[in-house]
């Protein structure tokens, strides 16, 4: 429990941890895992989560330092995040027979991201959006990243313009704002500064993505990382 108490940085006195393999059914999975991911509940409570832990609406995942987490939904979507990374997933809703009911909101709060859309992004397009802090990003079926420049002012982001900065591997996606909108495909990236219609960029700003060798070779594989680690620790003060 030392770590964990050095990691969320509280004191030893103000800390208790409990730990627990169960989890309950939920909207997304922790498929893949190298570092620290923990979540704030939708109560405040935090937990640290380990493979196989449960994603459940409401929840503000977060990733430490040097840690990558990868999370599957319920309908093969999959969403991976960088070091220092915050995501609220604020409704997700998925019955095969009922696509009337698809939803898929979520809140990328600070850091950056690589999503790969799922059945609700291929079926639903109009019920997929990210929020960022300067954009909301909609999609055509793709595959994507997203990163925060504006409250991340550390490594890549240093040397680049505060703004959200977006890229597209596959498919297309609408980046939009009050002031304008941009649509983006395969190959192509874009700039959303504070207070400005989002912007086309004529080359990769160069936002590196690269985890550690055993978790791209763990995720091409289908394996896991951090295995043996199963069990999920509730912080309390």
């Amino acid at each position: 429990m030392s770590t964990t108490r050095s990691i969320l940085g509280f004191s030893i006195a103000a800390i208790f941890a409990v730990c627990s393999a169960g989890a309950l059914a939920a909207t997304g999975t922790v498929t893949q895992l190298s570092g620290t991911l923990s979540v704030k509940k939708a109560d405040g409570s935090i937990r640290i989560l380990s493979q196989k832990s449960a994603i459940e609406n409401g929840d503000t995942l977060n990733t430490e330092r040097d840690s990558y987490a990868q999370i599957k939904f319920e309908d093969g979507a999959q969403l991976t995040l960088k070091p220092n990374t915050a995501v609220k997933i604020d409704d997700f809703r998925f019955t095969e027979g009922r696509p009337q009911e698809d939803s898929f909101l979520y809140n990328l709060v600070k850091g950056g991201l690589r999503a790969v859309t799922g059945i609700v992004g291929k079926r639903s397009k109009d019920k997929y959006q990210v929020t960022t802090a300067t954009a909301t990003i909609g999609i055509r079926g793709t595959t994507f990243a997203a990163d925060d420049c504006v409250n991340n002012r550390t490594g890549d982001c240093a040397i680049l313009e505060p703004a959200v900065y977006v890229g597209v591997a596959d498919g297309e996606v609408a980046v939009r704002n009050g002031l304008g909108e941009l649509g983006l495909a395969a190959g192509q990236f874009g700039l959303i500064a504070p207070n400005q219609r989002p912007l086309f960029l004529s080359t990769d700003p160069g936002l590196q993505f690269t985890p550690p060798a055993t978790f791209i070779q763990s995720v091409m594989a289908g394996s896991t990382v951090n295995t043996g680690r199963s069990l999920e620790c509730v912080i309390t003060r």
